[in-house]
């Protein structure tokens, strides 16, 4: 864990309203060893199914595939590609 790390950056432990920037940066945060994945989760109610499809969204998508209504959107398109792809196998 980083010590060095100002945990005033993170959102605050009882967030209500997770909008992308926070998401982000309990991610970034976690990636860069500022505090665990157990800390975060226990800290933000979180399970680490949760944690980790913000991280897939992350590293699929960029930032932008934190927004709620774009998971969605990427879901219907994952799935849709892959059915063409069984189909096509």
């Amino acid at each position: 864990m980083d010590d060095n790390f100002d945990l005033t950056k993170l959102p605050p432990p009882d967030v209500k309203r997770w909008v992308v920037r926070r998401k982000a940066a309990v991610v970034n945060a976690v990636r860069d060893g500022a505090i665990g994945l157990q800390e975060a989760c226990r800290r933000y109610t979180l399970s680490s199914e949760e944690f980790r499809a913000w991280e897939r969204a992350v590293d699929r998508y960029g930032i932008p595939g934190l927004r709620v209504t774009r998971t969605q959107i990427y879901r219907d398109t994952d799935e849709a590609r892959a059915a063409i792809r069984s189909r096509e196998a």
